[in-house]
C-alpha cells in the first residue's frame, strides 16, 4: 500500500516558466512610469514576490488597498496578454503528475499569482480535474515566505505538513514551504540552488522524475 502523501505546486516557474513573461511585463508596466529595474533587481525583488511587495519596493512608497487592486490588474493583464500565446508547461510536469495521481497522490496548486492567471494556465494545460485544492493570492491574507498558503493547502487536502512535498523556485517559496514543516523540492528555473534554502532535492526539469524517487524523500 502506498503512502498517503501530497505533492503541492507553485505555479511561476514551477509548473510553466512565466517568470521571463512576467520580467516583460513589469518592464512595459515601469517603463510608462519612466522606471527602469536592472535585471539582478528583478531576479532579488520580483521572482516568487507578491505584487504587493513588487510594485511597493519599484515605486518606493507603500503601495496597497484600492491603489494595489488598480496597479496589479494592469501589470497582470499586460502579462496575461503578453504570455497567453505561450503557455507551455515544464518538461516533464505533465507524466509526472499523471504518474503521483496514478499512485494515489493528493496534488494542490498554492501560488502568490492572482487566480486571473491561475485560470488561463489551467485553461491551455489539462490539471485542473487533477487538483484537490487550488489557492492563490486572493485565498491568503499573508503572502510567502510565510506559510499560510502551504499549510492552508494541506488542511485543504486533508494531509498534516509532514506529510506534503511543496515544488517550488523561490527564495521566498521554499521558505514558505520550510516554514510549514515541509518537504521542498528545487525547481532550478529561475535561480541556482545556491541562492535558494537547502531543499531535500534540486530539478532543473520534470524528466524521468516519479513516485518512486519522491516517496524516498519521506
Amino acid at each position: 500500500m502506498n503512502k498517503e502523501i501530497a505533492v503541492i505546486f507553485d505555479m511561476d516557474g514551477v509548473i510553466c516558466h512565466t517568470n521571463p513573461y512576467h520580467s516583460i511585463a513589469f518592464r512595459e508596466f515601469f517603463s510608462s512610469r519612466d522606471l527602469a529595474p536592472t535585471d539582478d533587481e528583478f531576479a532579488q525583488h520580483m521572482f516568487g514576490k507578491s505584487n504587493s511587495y513588487i510594485l511597493s519596493h519599484f515605486l518606493k512608497r507603500p503601495i496597497k488597498g484600492d491603489e494595489l487592486l488598480q496597479l496589479e490588474q494592469e501589470k497582470e493583464g499586460l502579462f496575461r496578454k503578453i504570455y497567453e500565446p505561450h503557455v507551455k508547461p515544464i518538461k516533464g510536469i505533465l507524466e509526472f503528475i499523471s504518474d503521483i495521481k496514478a499512485n494515489g497522490t493528493k496534488i494542490g496548486v498554492a501560488t502568490s499569482a492572482p487566480y486571473a492567471n491561475l485560470e488561463l494556465i489551467l485553461s491551455k494545460i489539462d490539471l485542473k480535474d487533477k487538483l484537490g485544492s487550488i489557492l492563490a493570492s486572493e485565498d491568503v491574507k499573508k503572502h510567502k515566505p510565510d506559510p499560510e498558503v502551504y499549510l492552508t493547502s494541506a488542511k485543504n487536502l486533508g494531509l498534516s505538513p509532514d506529510q506534503c512535498l511543496v515544488f517550488e523556485d523561490s527564495f521566498s517559496g521554499v521558505s514558505a514551504a520550510l516554514n510549514a514543516g515541509m518537504k521542498v523540492v528545487g525547481v532550478l528555473t529561475s535561480h541556482p540552488k545556491e541562492e535558494l534554502p537547502p531543499c531535500n532535492l534540486y530539478i532543473e526539469d520534470y524528466t524521468g522524475l516519479t513516485y518512486q524517487k519522491i516517496i524516498g524523500l519521506f
